[in-house]
């Protein structure tokens, strides 16, 4: 397929800003899978879609503040957003300057601590911490929190809070699985009380999430690559939930990449660079809760490849007639497998 199929036009209104006043008070745009109808309906209702000995998948990933001020030791400023922590000194970096730096060259954050550039990985930068500190503690005090590019305001405190989802555990993703925004307390409440059942995965959501496809045959693009985890205790519910039955909810695209990753490898935990695409043969995602994507993204592929090409479409046209908020803090989509 043409990367010019998945493209769209987006008003630039209908790109949200700012969250709900209450995490799920957004809108909820549902695709039933058995007959392609679509409707309007409300996220906080979404209990009345969702079966008891369903089992619903949670990607427990924390956003870190990754985006980091600084200069070049001869004085050149810089931007740097963290990709990666490798261990306890090394970082991969994005770095946004007047000129690449070269390896070797110094670099100081915020009039704080310092970096050398090790090596460059493509594009990215491979920077040794020169502290002694634990590298997230320096970005809890120096760093600011990585809005996406769309977002236009700089990150504050309210957006600390609201661009982590209530079950955030493991830091290392640049971006938020923004599905799982939605979610408040009481309504994973309401859920347990029905007899839903949810278990967690891990993906450290990179940066190359928000990426556009740049190739015009779809199959020619080259994925990002994202850190993922399947935890014992998760594949056990996965085993449990298809025994008995139930329909198995991916709370998000990085939820389904996760479990279609450790389906497809075998790996439980790894890198992945798995790229669904229309013609996918899903092994465990029965149904998506997600968010509206960006034109011709990965993320849109994928939405396709599991409720169809011809219905997601026409589901966008419908979301943008009916002026739906888009993008991380934007409304949700229900979506279930096209039989």
């Amino acid at each position: 397929m043409r990367t010019t199929e998945f493209d769209f036009l987006l008003p630039e209104e209908l790109i949200a800003q700012f969250p709900t006043k209450e995490r799920s008070a957004s809108r909820l745009l549902r695709l039933n899978g058995n007959n392609g109808l679509i409707s309007d309906e409300r996220f906080i209702d979404i209990c009345q879609f969702i079966d008891a000995g369903d089992l619903l998948i949670f990607n427990n990933t924390k956003v870190i503040k990754a985006r980091l001020a600084g200069q070049k030791e001869s004085g050149g400023a810089i931007e740097a957003l963290i990709e990666r922590i490798i261990d306890e000194h090394h970082v991969l970096a994005h770095i946004r300057a007047s000129k690449s730096p070269k390896p070797g060259t110094r670099l100081i954050f915020a009039n704080a601590f310092e970096a050398e550039v090790e090596a460059r990985q493509d594009d990215l930068f491979l920077l040794r911490i020169a502290s002694p500190r634990p590298i997230l503690d320096l970005l809890d005090e120096y760093g600011a929190l990585p809005l996406p590019p769309y977002i236009t305001h700089a990150a504050d405190e309210f957006d600390d809070e609201r661009y982590q989802t209530v079950f955030a555990r493991n830091p290392g993703a640049v971006a938020a699985p923004t599905a799982a925004l939605h979610f408040d307390d009481a309504l994973l409440v309401q859920l347990k009380a029905m007899g839903v059942q949810t278990a967690s995965v891990t993906l450290h959501v990179g940066a190359g999430t928000f990426q556009p496809v740049k190739t015009e045959n779809i199959a020619e693009h080259t994925m990002h690559s994202e850190w993922y985890d399947v935890p014992a205790s998760t594949q056990e519910a996965l085993r449990d939930c298809r025994a008995r039955g139930g329909k198995v909810w991916a709370v998000g695209t990085t939820s389904v990449r996760t479990l279609e990753s450790w389906a497809q490898s075998g790996q439980a935990q790894g890198d992945t660079q798995i790229f669904i695409t229309p013609g996918f043969e899903f092994q465990w995602v029965d149904c998506l809760i997600t968010n509206f994507h960006l034109p011709k993204s990965t993320l849109m592929m994928l939405v396709c490849a599991l409720a169809g090409y011809d219905r997601v479409m026409a589901l966008y046209a419908h979301a943008i007639e009916q002026r739906y908020r888009f993008f991380s803090y934007g409304d949700a989509m229900l979506l279930t497998r096209a039989v």
